[in-house]
């Protein structure tokens, strides 16, 4: 957890880098083989997005090889290729950004979930570019790392953006007194099957949002790498977290914990999956690959 959102992307391709200047000294068929252990090592840190985490740090060891063929900095290369891939995927959240803000309306109130630190500052960016910097942001605070209350809420203040913390059960009254008008989450995995997965607490505010007659978008690209939803590990977490509160008891000794980090979300639920090529009905995400098959996490060498 020392790193949120995209953050364990950037980090999992900068550890390669790491292990590529620790075996710098080894022959090249020693250093193909450490590089190897630690793209392993690294995309399965995490089981829910080990599939994502593979596709960039097999990024990484396709740009290895290259240097290594050419007798380049086998680390420098990695580094270059991780500035290369952020650049490129900044840029596609860029255009999710503006796809989702097409679906603000003016003087709107948008919920979110967890922290989307790329599409949550861009979402701000778009607002503002586009006449919209007046609207309303809930960030429920996402217990028991407060995601939501900490990072969402400090990156929409220091845009400039009206933003309100709400508690984690507090959705459904919000959304239906504070006139919320857009639901809106990044994920962890989006299936190809139309199913969301993102933090824990996701499906409950889709259903308060179904409810409600709000519209939900989840943003990102689909998955080629996760077919349906069987394909997908729900990551259980140490359960002693939920009986506290940023290091602060709230349960009594005894009492058990249950900690899953995500929750899938089913496509009946989602209005569209927002996109840098556009917005995508759930029930078909193999549209967004006709004619090109590169998505979110997936980058050129």
């Amino acid at each position: 957890m020392v790193t949120q959102s995209a953050g364990p992307y950037t980090a999992a391709a900068v550890g390669m880098a790491l292990a590529a200047y620790e075996c710098r000294d080894k022959t090249e068929a020693e250093q193909r083989a450490y590089l190897k252990d630690a793209a392993y090592t690294i995309s399965h840190a995490r089981p829910t997005t080990a599939n994502r985490m593979a596709l960039i740090t097999g990024g990484c060891l396709e740009a290895a090889e290259t240097a290594l063929a050419s007798g380049e900095n086998v680390s420098e290369a990695i580094m270059a290729y991780t500035v290369a891939t952020n650049n490129r995927r900044y840029n596609k959240v860029y255009q999710m950004a503006r796809h989702l803000v097409k679906m603000i309306p003016t003087h709107g109130a948008v919920m979110t979930q967890c922290f989307g630190e790329t599409i949550v500052g861009q979402m701000c960016r778009v607002a503002k570019e586009e006449g919209k910097g007046d609207i309303r942001i809930f960030c429920p605070e996402t217990r028991p790392y407060f995601q939501g209350a900490r990072l969402t809420a400090t990156v929409c203040r220091d845009m400039g953006m009206d933003v309100t913390v709400i508690t984690d059960n507090m959705p459904a009254f919000t959304m239906k007194n504070e006139g919320v008008d857009v639901f809106t989450s990044a994920a962890d995995a989006i299936c190809m099957d139309g199913h969301v997965v993102n933090k824990v607490g996701t499906f409950q505010i889709a259903i308060a949002a179904k409810y409600n007659h709000i519209p939900y978008f989840v943003t990102g690209a689909p998955d080629k790498v996760h077919p349906t939803i069987d394909t997908v590990k729900i990551e259980m977490r140490d359960p002693d977290f939920s009986l506290q509160a940023m290091g602060v008891k709230t349960a009594a000794d005894g009492v058990k914990g249950y900690y899953p980090a995500f929750d899938i979300t089913p496509p009946e639920l989602v209005s569209g999956v927002v996109t840098d090529r556009g917005i995508y009905v759930p029930y078909d995400l193999d549209r967004y690959y006709e004619g090109s098959d590169m998505g979110e996490f997936e980058m050129v060498i």
